[in-house]
């Protein structure tokens, strides 16, 4: 039996050597897919980035607050603030043209008079609170009935932008002007108090600080290698699914799958040759991303992947995914009558998988729905198990019930396979 499952995997091993242009696909298209996309993704998981964001700023107050705000957005690393077109002030109407062009991704416009309202604002408030413990100046109070109108600070963002850049664009300015309005309030106070009597500590007295996992008393930040790594390493093991298929398809329809059949050799045993093949493929895949982002990544600006981790929890991670993707590949194969069909099936419903499985974006940003079904995907347990290890710190047994569902799925979909199979042949 050992004997049989030898020679048909050395068969497989010939058929893949034949397609000689198909087999270098299969290990150079995962290695351009994962640096093109750490690439791309970087700067996202860098705290300060190389690549300054271009934002118009329409200052119509000429005061403190719109100066803070300058001043503040022109030291992050984040934005280049233009707020002149040809040495000449940007209009509003030429910011909202150039943002809903594409132009540039944000334009912020100043109110007129927001300092000068700001500060009468306070001073009205903290007025009528001296007055009413009779230390304020009421004759004040009784003159400043002048109503100040609320102000708008006006945020045009390009239509194109995603809604994780608004907010935090939202939250960053509502910050710097909180901030400005509370120092405004302390001033008022010590206006009215004496400065000489009051000396109000003005800095902030809640401060937030991050607590990372240690190794060894040395912290372990989370970077863009350890996020896409194990993700797209997950996603060119499933894309195995379009060779395997056709050549299931293949030997169908060539009559090659009928000739074994005349043999003294089980259907199980074929498949058995296909899956220890195509599962040394997916183990060199592994092999080989991993390679690149310990020696090839460093060169590229990219962090290197650190082994802070088990490799051989890993790799064992990696066999289980790659037992889900080479039954999903078997059970399509089998089922798809023509390469026609099972090409484009296979390819469009590995993406169907990534996307629902966590691999471009996070489950927990997806609806409710979306969140359960993501539960059901393969993906989704091979990508929490990859991250269970690397980022997580995870040990064996942590990990178990996701490479046990990678299992069971692997045995599911060549169960139905075979018995789609048999049913066919005797039908």
């Amino acid at each position: 039996m050992l004997y049989k499952i030898y020679q048909s995997v050395l068969k497989e091993i010939l058929l893949l050597s034949r397609d000689l242009g198909g087999a270098i696909i299969l290990f150079v298209m995962p290695l351009v897919l994962v640096i093109t996309v750490t690439l791309i993704q970087d700067s996202t998981f860098k705290q300060t980035g190389n690549a300054k964001i271009p934002i118009l700023l329409v200052d119509h107050d000429h005061g403190k607050v719109s100066q803070s705000v300058n001043d503040n957005l022109a030291k992050s690393n984040a934005f280049d603030v233009i707020s002149r077109f040809d040495n000449q002030p940007i209009t509003e109407a030429q910011a909202k043209e150039a943002v809903f062009k594409g132009k540039y991704q944000l334009a912020i416009v100043i109110p007129a008079d927001l300092s000068h309202d700001l500060q009468a604002k306070i001073d009205q408030n903290v007025n009528k609170i001296m007055t009413s413990f009779g230390v304020g100046d009421s004759s004040a109070t009784a003159t400043d009935k002048k109503k100040v109108t609320q102000k708008e600070v006006k945020l045009y963002f390009d239509p194109a932008v995603q809604i994780g850049f608004k907010n935090g664009v939202m939250s960053a300015i509502d910050q710097m002007i909180s901030q400005i309005e509370t120092q405004s309030i302390y001033a008022a106070f010590k206006e009215q108090l004496g400065e000489t009597e009051f000396d109000f500590e003005q800095q902030s007295f809640i401060n937030f600080k991050e607590i990372v996992p240690t190794i060894g008393n040395k912290e372990v930040k989370p970077n863009s290698v350890q996020h896409n790594v194990p993700a797209w390493t997950l996603f060119a093991m499933f894309f195995i699914v379009i060779p395997l298929s056709i050549n299931i398809v293949k030997e169908k329809s060539q009559g090659t799958f009928v000739r074994l059949q005349t043999n003294p050799v089980r259907t199980w045993v074929v498949m058995a040759g296909k899956t220890i093949t195509y599962l040394i493929i997916c183990m060199l895949q592994f092999y080989m991303i991993l390679a690149v982002a310990f020696f090839v990544f460093p060169h590229l600006g990219l962090p290197p992947l650190h082994f802070n981790f088990s490799l051989m929890l890993m790799s064992l991670v990696a066999l289980f995914c790659g037992f889900a993707a080479i039954g999903y590949g078997i059970l399509v194969g089998t089922i798809a009558k023509t390469q026609e069909q099972s090409a484009p099936f296979g390819s469009t419903s590995v993406i169907i998988l990534a996307a629902i499985g966590g691999v471009w974006v996070p489950v927990f940003a997806m609806p409710e729905m979306m969140q359960i079904v993501a539960r059901c995907s393969p993906m989704n347990w091979g990508l929490n198990a990859f991250y269970d290890v690397i980022l997580r710190q995870a040990r064996l047994v942590d990990v178990l019930p996701e490479i046990g569902l990678l299992f069971l799925f692997f045995l599911l979909t060549t169960t139905i396979a075979l018995l789609y199979d048999k049913k066919k042949r005797t039908v």
